[in-house]
């Protein structure tokens, strides 16, 4: 363990160290989400949710810092972070190729309400798994679901009601075996 960051008493430093390098690394933070704009901690893509979990982990090791060094360390991990996921956001924008690289692709695990265990295998969810998410969604009837489907983030959105417009389907794949629409 390095020497004090605060003060020589180690139960008063420990303290200080989990308040103080805490509140200034969740200070950092929201000034790089006010730099780079909410959508960082969106989770609408997989890279998204990564981009969570390891702002979470950072934060924690910028807590527990023992030296400045490793502080530093934690903060400039950080802004890389902001700073990748900033650049994969572009170029997703730019590159229909690359956003096919990184991103999943949406996939209805059932439609008007019949399950696709094709779907359901391949996405390796299980059927009691959805249907606690249709008990979620309050769904009443199986024969209300319009469409359920797995989301690139890995949620469930489930659809039910009378109808279903096809745009809400859009670059959906609609079984195991079809391509996505357009």
């Amino acid at each position: 363990m390095e020497g004090p960051i605060f003060t020589d008493n180690s139960t008063l430093d420990l303290v200080l160290r989990g308040l103080i390098l805490s509140a200034v690394g969740m200070v950092w933070i929201v000034l790089l989400v006010r730099i780079v704009g909410l959508r960082s901690f969106s989770k609408m893509t997989n890279f998204d949710f990564v981009m969570t979990v390891a702002m979470g982990s950072l934060l924690a090791g910028s807590g527990q810092a023992t030296s400045w060094t490793e502080f530093a360390q934690a903060l400039v991990a950080m802004m890389a972070l902001f700073a990748v996921q900033w650049f994969v956001a572009r170029l997703r924008k730019t590159s229909d190729g690359f956003e096919k690289l990184v991103q999943n692709e949406p996939i209805i695990l059932m439609r008007n309400g019949v399950f696709d265990e094709g779907a359901l295998r391949k996405t390796r969810v299980a059927k009691n798994d959805l249907i606690a998410k249709l008990r979620e969604a309050n769904v009443l009837a199986l024969d209300q679901v319009r469409a359920a489907i797995l989301e690139t983030t890995g949620d469930v959105s489930v659809l039910h009601g009378e109808t279903l417009e096809d745009a809400l389907l859009t670059g959906v794949r609609r079984s195991t075996d079809e391509a996505p629409d357009s």
